[in-house]
């Protein structure tokens, strides 16, 4: 059963980190495209950040 919810966590992790890295264009920022891709379940606290999260998934 653990397996299967880090499966799942991962499947989400993956996921969420493709439509960032492809709708980044959208966004306001200019640099960090990795880290910012990597990170984004940690960074969705700030604000700013979750808006820009947002405009890069809706594409």
């Amino acid at each position: 059963m653990l397996q299967l919810l880090l499966l799942g966590l991962l499947v989400v992790y993956g996921v969420g980190a493709w439509k960032f890295w492809n709708g980044f264009g959208r966004t306001n920022f200019t640099a960090n495209r990795l880290l910012l891709t990597l990170g984004w379940p940690v960074f969705l606290v700030n604000a700013s950040y979750r808006r820009n999260f947002t405009r890069a998934l809706k594409g």
